[in-house]
């Protein structure tokens, strides 16, 4: 409530005082609104976090991309089906949580410590544009 000079004051009140309370109102007005922003801000924001961790560990990462018809050496390297000590392909396309487990040193589902090196090899080679990138990458992320 804000008074002018020419208002009535019944209780003794100076007019500057009661810009003062008004004042005072509005700001804590404010204060609440920003409160609700927030609080409404970090309701949203949480499961938005938790839905991103959890679609990180299901992502999938082809090794190698599907159709290419190449082999893995141990470097990491695609090469010809032909090439010596090259493995073939995964016949599965691996999820983010079990490539995160081997890189901590376990091997990937249905393959030797060899060629879950070898993948490991290849996947850290993934670029900007080649399947499973995205996800490799959004394992790098600290997580909070």
């Amino acid at each position: 409530m804000i008074m002018h000079a020419d208002d009535s004051n019944m209780d003794g009140a100076t007019p500057s005082d009661s810009v003062e309370v008004g004042a005072t109102v509005d700001a804590a007005r404010r204060t609440l609104l920003i409160g609700a922003v927030a609080t409404s801000a970090v309701v949203s924001i949480r499961p938005a976090l938790a839905q991103t961790a959890g679609s990180v560990l299901n992502c999938q990462i082809p090794v190698p991309e599907r159709g290419k018809g190449m082999y893995i050496d141990p470097t990491g390297k695609l090469v010809t089906p032909d090439t010596p000590g090259a493995f073939p392909p995964s016949p599965r396309d691996f999820t983010g949580e079990e490539v995160r487990k081997a890189l901590q040193g376990s091997n990937l589902p249905g393959a030797t410590r060899e060629q879950s090196q070898a993948y490991l090899n290849y996947i850290r080679k993934l670029q900007n544009g080649q399947s499973g990138f995205t996800c490799y990458a959004s394992l790098q992320m600290p997580r909070r």
